[in-house]
């Protein structure tokens, strides 16, 4: 009878060159797709440390606020002519002009009324107000001098925490004597103290000279392209305009050519006095107890005008320095007086530096110093409440429906596409149903969070429904079929076993819809949840906003300071998110069940 044919491959089958090479094309085949793994992980984790790393270093600087202590006379006569002590009386005094009051008092040398109100603005708007609310709080105060901790301004601020460069000091070795005129005053130095900031003036200069130079060539470039329109044009009317327009050109290059080569003569002289302006660094002396501001700088010889009253005597004394800015006065928002005041007050021991509490405990204000996400965060709470009363119960319901109890025909094949459709719709598209439908036709109130809670919750429906509806088919169906055997109805079999064997997957896939509802923000802008809310929201009908708005906001707003404020409410908004994303997983692995 015929032999079966053996399945055991001949010896040294696998030993062929050819099969050898197979085999190292498939270990080299198999190395690259781990090698293109890796690098895919590696990259994407540079992504997100770039990211994070950004948002990090930007959130540092909302991380702490600052305070200027000075001494308050609170005279009970102004504050409190009835005196009542009623903290509504109390709250209603002039605490602004208290405040302005305590900083004329301590600089008593600030005089005219543009530097008083540069003066004014290191303290924040809002400090008066906190001080006003101390006193309400504490009337036993009244008739006594306090040591009150003011809220620095955003720019003073920015200014402590570098964010518009520091005084850089110069070394300096020999001998200062002065000749004081009323506000001018002529600085001698023994030595060529001077030279190396004229020098730095004189790389500005250079550094001017370039751009104009850039800005010529652009302008020759003009004229070059009109004198080409000029020779192709047969229209009389056209000629003469290009004409013009390389007269006018031609005239800026030279301009512009004629000023860079005054720069440079300038740049390069051996010596010479420079006159200093708001576009050059400044440079400040501090002297005999006071700070002058340099307006013309030679090698050994300056020229400035006193800021701070010299009150020592400035002959022949070597206890003095010479300080550069990093950008000239033009270039950041605090002026040269303020640096002055701020390193005054610095000096004294009046400027502190705290955790900033504010952030988390205060609403949104227009000054960056006293805006905080607490409102934020509580409409963020109230708009995910009645998103997830709304969205969880229904797709829960609709899952189980579609999965256990729908008939298999083409209206339900029909409303399954429409779903899966749906979870791929833009969210704005969610707001403008939002827009049209509950606040066009059902009234809901603008700008709270049952509004929101609703759009949100539509927008969530889907992704509920689908992860719902994988949980249940995930359940194997021995389940149902021992409880259809012991007498259980559809009804319970769907309720009393499926349902709590499914309820992992459909949380877990609940609270990631939850987390990207969390973020959104085109669909709460188009129902009004961008305006401008100061009061903590104290229900769903209340106005409110909520976080990825209140980023959204503050990146649109000019002043500097809201950057740091918005890169740290960039930081708790995806603490949540975080948050959110490990409880749904968690979630999975406590209620796990493997079949």
């Amino acid at each position: 009878m015929p032999t079966e044919p053996s399945l055991t491959p001949p010896q040294g089958f696998f030993e062929t060159d050819a099969a050898m090479a197979r085999l190292r094309r498939r270990k080299r085949a198999e190395w690259r797709l781990k090698a293109y793994g890796i690098a895919a992980i590696a990259l994407a984790a540079l992504a997100l440390l770039a990211l994070l790393g950004s948002v990090v270093g930007k959130a540092t600087g909302a991380l702490t606020e600052s305070y200027i202590t000075l001494p308050v006379v609170l005279d009970a006569q102004k504050l409190d002519p009835s005196g009542e002590r009623d903290p509504k009386t109390l709250l209603r005094a002039d605490f602004a002009g208290l405040t302005k009051k305590t900083l004329k008092a301590y600089f008593p040398y600030v005089k005219g009324r543009k530097d008083k109100r540069a003066l004014y603005d290191l303290v924040s708007g809002g400090a008066s107000f906190e001080l006003a609310r101390k006193v309400a709080q504490n009337p036993e105060l009244l008739g006594k001098t306090i040591d009150f901790r003011f809220l620095a301004s955003d720019t003073t601020d920015l200014y402590l925490k570098g964010a518009f460069g520091s005084l850089q000091p110069e070394e300096t070795r020999g001998l200062l004597t002065a000749d004081v005129k009323g506000k001018t005053v002529v600085l001698h130095s023994s030595a060529n103290d001077f030279l190396p900031a004229l020098e730095q003036v004189k790389q500005g200069l250079l550094k001017k000279a370039r751009l104009l130079r850039r800005q010529a060539e652009r302008q020759d470039n003009g004229v070059r392209e009109y004198e080409r329109r000029a020779a192709v044009d047969a229209n009389e009317e056209d000629r003469a305009g290009n004409a013009a327009q390389i007269a006018t050109r031609s005239k800026a290059r030279d301009t512009l050519l004629a000023q860079a080569r005054d720069l440079e003569e300038r740049a390069v002289a051996p010596d010479g006095a420079e006159e200093l302006d708001d576009k050059t660094p400044s440079l400040l002396i501090k002297a005999a107890n006071g700070w002058i501001k340099l307006v013309k700088v030679e090698s050994n010889r300056a020229e400035g005008i006193v800021l701070a009253p010299l009150t020592g005597r400035l002959e022949n004394s070597g206890a003095w320095q010479l300080l550069i800015t990093e950008l000239p006065e033009s270039a950041r928002k605090v002026s040269d007086r303020q640096i002055v005041w701020i390193e005054q007050l610095r000096d004294q021991g009046a400027i502190h530096s705290v955790f900033n509490s504010r952030f988390f405990t205060a609403s949104d204000s227009r000054e960056p110093e006293l805006a905080g996400i607490w409102g934020a965060a509580v409409g963020s709470f109230w708009t995910m409440l009645v998103t997830f009363a709304l969205a969880f119960p229904v797709g829960v319901f609709g899952a189980i429906y579609l999965e256990e109890f729908a008939p298999k025909n083409r209206f339900t094949r029909f409303v399954e596409v429409n779903i899966n459709n749906l979870a791929a719709v833009p969210s704005i598209v969610f707001g403008l149903l939002g827009l049209a439908l509950f606040l066009g036709v059902f009234g809901v109130p603008r700008s709270a969070p049952l509004a929101g809670g609703i759009v949100l919750a539509l927008m969530t429906l889907p992704t509920i429904i689908i992860a719902a509806r994988a949980a249940i088919c995930a359940v194997p169906p021995s389940i149902r079929e021992a409880a259809l055997g012991v007498g259980a109805s559809r009804l319970q079999t769907s309720f009393h076993h499926v349902l709590p064997l499914a309820m992992p997957g459909i949380l877990t896939g609940t609270i990631i819809g939850m987390a990207q509802a969390l973020g959104e923000t085109a669909p709460l802008i188009m129902i009004g949840m961008v305006a401008f809310i100061v009061d903590v929201p104290h229900g769903i009908t209340d106005s409110a906003t909520v976080l990825p708005v209140q980023v959204f906001r503050w990146s649109d707003f000019p002043e500097r300071a809201f950057e740091a404020r918005t890169a740290a409410a960039i930081l708790v908004l995806l603490g949540f998110l975080v948050l959110m994303n490990g409880v749904a997983i968690i979630l999975r692995k406590r209620f796990e069940r493997r079949w």
